[in-house]
């Protein structure tokens, strides 16, 4: 069970040991890395993801490793099956003390506002905004039944700014960085806390995927980062460990930056 107080505990172990943690888009890139990282940390993981070939593969890996791990299948795109989900959870564990809403999809049209297509703007407040807030409501149901809790939403630094080339992306990452906010104020008594990441450029799948169809747009990004790079998937995790970890315990409706300065 989650405790939001600071502790004294000064018991050896992992930065989420005892906690368990749900962690969605969780098959390939900063889901991937997360899963791996939080169950180094201490974490039970449940996997999500349509991709239930590559979640067994990593439950396995971690197995192996002496962790704890489960797979479920979860369509980002299907409401029920999104709840369906997170009462697998409570099957499996009988609680949840933290959940990274990770999973999500890049607009598939690259161009301005008025050449969008309906299609794209329809998939991306799909699964980019209703599925974070459809998994939200269902992950705080459950954590205000044991205890509280903690969510970490990824959000994109497209919504800090102006994104003529991913206007629908960013438009539906800004409205999630809304609610990431409002969940935080609206679920501080009930000891749930809500934050959200908005990673730079990261050498994701997803980022090798845009590059095939959009030479260039790596060298760009690392071009445009003060830190003169692109973040590894760990890097994210490692942001989204520690606000679902205990030693974040006063923070909330708090969106972090993880983009070496480029947001600066």
């Amino acid at each position: 069970m989650t405790d939001n107080t600071p502790s004294t505990d000064n018991t050896p172990g992992g930065l989420l040991t005892g906690k368990v943690v749900l962690i969605t888009g969780a098959s390939r890139g900063i889901g991937a890395a997360a899963a791996r990282l939080f169950a180094s940390e201490g974490a039970a993981v449940v996997l999500a993801a349509r991709n239930t070939t590559a979640l067994d593969i990593i439950v396995t890996e971690i197995r192996a490793g002496g962790g704890v791990a489960d797979a479920v299948a979860l369509d980002l795109a299907d409401r029920a099956s999104i709840r369906a989900a997170v009462d697998r959870v409570e099957q499996l564990h009988g609680r949840l003390d933290g959940a990274f809403n990770n999973g999500g999809v890049v607009q598939r049209q690259v161009g301005p506002l008025d050449t969008t297509s309906d299609e794209d703007i329809e998939e991306q407040f799909a699964v980019n905004f209703l599925a974070h807030w459809t998994a939200m409501n269902a992950e705080a149901a459950l954590m205000r039944r044991t205890g509280g809790g903690a969510i970490v939403n990824t959000s994109s630094i497209g919504s800090r700014r102006a994104n003529p080339a991913l206007p629908a992306y960013g438009a539906m990452k800004r409205a999630l960085n809304s609610i990431t906010e409002t969940a935080a104020v609206t679920w501080a008594s009930d000891g749930i806390r809500v934050n959200g990441l908005t990673p730079g450029g990261t050498l994701t799948e997803m980022m090798q995927e845009w590059e095939a169809t959009s030479p260039g747009v790596i060298e760009a990004s690392s071009a445009a980062t003060p830190l003169g790079r692109m973040a590894e998937p760990r890097e994210v995790a490692e942001a989204a460990a520690w606000l679902l970890s205990d030693r974040a315990s006063m923070v909330t409706g708090a969106i972090v930056p993880v983009d070496g300065g480029a947001g600066a």
